[in-house]
């Protein structure tokens, strides 16, 4: 399954919650790596929004906080133009962006590394 979309700015509090000791453990564990400070944030075309339910309907991991008062977030392995990411998607009851807009996490500075800004698109696979 391919899901196109577009860059978008986010708001910005995602590099907090990827450089969490749990979070780095276990996205380490089940990534095979430290997740760069942030998250890319990707608008879904309006064409591929109905692929959404598809793509989290088996998820590869949950990150499962110690203590309760942080949220859980599932994790669906993607690759992006190329480069192998995961999709990250909070709980409901924080989730910012609700469905339209996917964060995602790699090892990398996304942006920085395939050369990209707010309204260039990408493919997700």
């Amino acid at each position: 399954m391919e899901i196109s979309g577009v860059i978008q700015s986010g708001a910005g509090k995602s590099t907090f919650f990827t450089q969490v000791d749990w979070v780095v453990r276990q996205c380490e564990q089940m990534l095979g790596y430290r997740p760069f400070p942030g998250t890319l944030n990707i608008r879904v075309d309006d064409g591929d929004v109905d692929k959404l339910d598809n793509l989290f309907s088996v998820t590869d991991f949950e990150l499962v906080p110690l203590d309760p008062s942080f949220c859980t977030a599932q994790v669906k392995k993607v690759m992006l133009n190329g480069i192998p990411s995961a999709v990250v998607k909070p709980s409901e009851d924080i989730n910012i962006h609700k469905d339209r807009i996917l964060e995602v996490i790699s090892s990398c500075a996304l942006r920085e590394t395939l050369g990209l800004g707010d309204g260039d698109a990408v493919l997700l696979s």
